[in-house]
C-alpha cells in the first residue's frame, strides 16, 4: 500500500510538471510575435494577451485527456484504458470544477453555497483594492485624494481635450458610484476569459497538489502562476519601473498572495466558477488605484494591486481561511 502510494505521489509530480510545462511553453510560443516585434506596442497586443489567458485551460484538458486514456491497471497487472464516453467526459469535468457533485458534496444546500461562493468573489476584490489602498495610503505610498478625485478627473480632462469637447462637471458621488458599477459590470465581462486561466491553475492544479498542504498549494500553485506571465512581464507588463526578473518576482508575490483566496474557493466551493469570477473582478478593479489616487506617478511595487500593500490583506485572510477548512476537511 505504502509503495503504491508512493507510486501515485510521483506520478502527481510528474502531471504537475508536465502541466507546468505545457502551460508556460504555449505562453511562450503564443507571446513570441511580441518578441519578434515591438512587444506591448505591438497593435495585436491585446489579441496575444487573451490567447496567451487560454494555454492553462488547453494544458489541462491534455492531462485530463491523458489521464483518461493512461487508464489502471487491474489486479492482473495489465493497464486498460478508458474510453472517453460521457461518463468519462462527466468526471473529467467535475475534476475541473466546472460541474460540481452536488449530491456529493456533503452540504445540505450546496446550490446556494456556491451562489454565496459566486457572490463572495464578485464583491470581495474591490474591497481589498480598498483595503490594500488604505494601507498604502497609511504608509505613506499612495498619493491618495479619495474626496477630490483629482487622479480621475485629471484623467477625464486629457481625453475631453483629445476630443476636442469641454470637460462635464461631474459630482464626485457620481463619480464614485459610476466606477465602481463599472468594476461589476466588468468583472462578469471578464470572467469569461479569466476561466481560461483558471481552468488550469486552480480547476486543474490545485486540487493535485493538496498532498502537500495548504503552505504547499499556495506557494507552489502561486509560483506557477507567476512564472507563466513571464513572457509579458519580461517586456514590462505591470512592473514597467521594475528590471528583468525582478518584475517576475514581484508577479510571483501577487500570485501567491491572491492565489491563497483562489485556491481556498476552489477547494470549499468545489467549483472552478468562484475563482474565474474572483479573478475577472480583481482586474475590473485594478484601475482604482488611478480613481483615487492624485495626479502623481504610482510605483507598481507598491501600489495595490501589483505594488507590496495590495498583497497583504489577501495573503492573511486567504492563508487563514483556507488552514479553517483543512482542518475541517481533514475531521
Amino acid at each position: 500500500m505504502e509503495t503504491q502510494d508512493r507510486k501515485n505521489g510521483v506520478r502527481q509530480i510528474g502531471d504537475v510538471v508536465a502541466f507546468a510545462t505545457i502551460a508556460c511553453g504555449l505562453a511562450w510560443l503564443v507571446a513570441l510575435p511580441l518578441w519578434l516585434g515591438d512587444g506591448l506596442a505591438e497593435p495585436f497586443f491585446p489579441l496575444v494577451a487573451l490567447a496567451m489567458m487560454f494555454t492553462p485551460a488547453v494544458a489541462a484538458v491534455a492531462l485530463g485527456w491523458w489521464g483518461l486514456r493512461r487508464g489502471t491497471k487491474d489486479d492482473d497487472g495489465r493497464r486498460h484504458a478508458r474510453r472517453p464516453g460521457r461518463a468519462t467526459v462527466r468526471a473529467m469535468l467535475n475534476r475541473l470544477g466546472i460541474t460540481t457533485s452536488m449530491r456529493d458534496s456533503g452540504h445540505r444546500r450546496p446550490r446556494t453555497r456556491l451562489v454565496g461562493f459566486l457572490v463572495l468573489a464578485w464583491l470581495l476584490p474591490p474591497v481589498l483594492m480598498f483595503g490594500g489602498l488604505g494601507i498604502a495610503a497609511v504608509v505613506g505610498v499612495y498619493p491618495a485624494d479619495f474626496g477630490g478625485l483629482s487622479g480621475l478627473r485629471e484623467l477625464m480632462r486629457q481625453q475631453s481635450e483629445a476630443l476636442g469637447v469641454a470637460m462635464p462637471e461631474i459630482p464626485g458621488a457620481i463619480l464614485i458610484v459610476g466606477q465602481l458599477v463599472n468594476v461589476l459590470l466588468g468583472a462578469l465581462i471578464n470572467a469569461v476569459p479569466e476561466l481560461g486561466e483558471e481552468l488550469g491553475w486552480r480547476g486543474w492544479l490545485v486540487p493535485r497538489l493538496a498532498r502537500f498542504g495548504p503552505v504547499g498549494v499556495v506557494v507552489i500553485s502561486g509560483v506557477l502562476w507567476g512564472v507563466w506571465h513571464a513572457p509579458l512581464v519580461l517586456l514590462g507588463y505591470n512592473y514597467p519601473d521594475l528590471p528583468g526578473g525582478w518584475g517576475v518576482a514581484a508577479m510571483c508575490g501577487l500570485t501567491v498572495s491572491f492565489g491563497a483566496v483562489l485556491a481556498w474557493m476552489r477547494l470549499s466551493s468545489d467549483s472552478v466558477w468562484p475563482a474565474a469570477l474572483f479573478h475577472g473582478s480583481l482586474n475590473a478593479a485594478a484601475g482604482l488605484s488611478v480613481v483615487f489616487a492624485r495626479p502623481e506617478a504610482l510605483s507598481s511595487l507598491q501600489v495595490p494591486p501589483t505594488g507590496w500593500t495590495g498583497w497583504i490583506l489577501p495573503l492573511v485572510l486567504g492563508s487563514a481561511a483556507l488552514a479553517m477548512w483543512w482542518r475541517a476537511a481533514r475531521r
